[in-house]
């Protein structure tokens, strides 16, 4: 669950929900696209996902059941 996310990966997790690119994030969060993709390697690890396409498909589906 999306309980062992720091707050950082929420962020993140959330930003790929609504389908910014990873060099987006990067820049509105000041961090390099390399940090990002760290924190998307740690949150699909938490979250037992297999790749990133993973990652993308929670992500919008966790932010659009939020927005409800």
């Amino acid at each position: 669950s999306t309980d062992q996310l720091t707050d950082r990966e929420l962020e993140i997790l959330e930003r790929i929900g609504q389908g910014e690119e990873v060099k987006v994030i990067a820049k509105s969060l000041h961090l390099s696209p390399k940090t990002v993709e760290t924190h998307r390697a740690h949150i699909k690890e938490k979250l037992k996902l297999t790749n990133a396409r993973q990652v993308a498909r929670f992500a919008v589906q966790w932010v659009s059941a939020r927005d409800v």
